[in-house]
């Protein structure tokens, strides 16, 4: 049994309400920008994602960020995972992502987590960021229980979970 159903039609362009920003789901095609917002943030994602994904890795070269992001898109295209940029307008400028995943612990039926770069990070855009990604899973998606990982419960909470089972 998939984690959606078989019907479901994943959102490609996402306003974010009071900003000039959008979120459509990664490509390979975005590692030029990609690449610096991650790791210009590095420090400070590492430290959110670090333990639970290992991510980003201090030594990650561009090419190993290409090679991510094009799993990234054969997964949005399999349906066995999102990740959506978060980009300005004219999509010169990856400024965050935000994760739609299946569930790896018990107790949802998908888990959602997202990052802004540092530069937003505490502004006005990630409030509005903030706002609109539980609005939207709750509006767009077909989950009845999910889980906001590092809002709902923090990511050493989340770690200490039970695995859920893999179909």
């Amino acid at each position: 049994m998939s984690w959606l159903p078989a019907d479901f039609v994943h959102p490609v362009h996402v306003p974010v309400p009071g900003t000039a920003l959008h979120l459509r789901p990664i490509r390979e095609a975005d590692t030029a920008i990609d690449y610096p917002a991650v790791m210009g943030s590095r420090e400070r994602l590492w430290e959110i994602f670090g333990p639970a994904w290992g991510w980003p890795a201090e030594t990650m070269t561009y090419e190993a960020d290409r090679v991510d992001l094009l799993r990234h898109e054969k997964e949005i295209a399999a349906h066995q995972s999102f990740n959506y940029a978060l980009l300005n307008e004219d999509e010169t400028a990856l400024l965050g992502c935000v994760y739609i995943d299946p569930p790896e612990r018990t107790g949802a039926d998908g888990e959602i987590s997202w990052w802004v770069v540092d530069e937003l990070a505490g502004g006005a855009d990630e409030r509005a960021l903030d706002v609109l990604v539980p609005e939207w899973i709750a509006a767009d998606w077909p989950f009845r229980q999910p889980r906001l990982i590092g809002r709902d419960l923090t990511w050493q909470e989340w770690l200490a979970l039970p695995e859920a089972p893999q179909d």
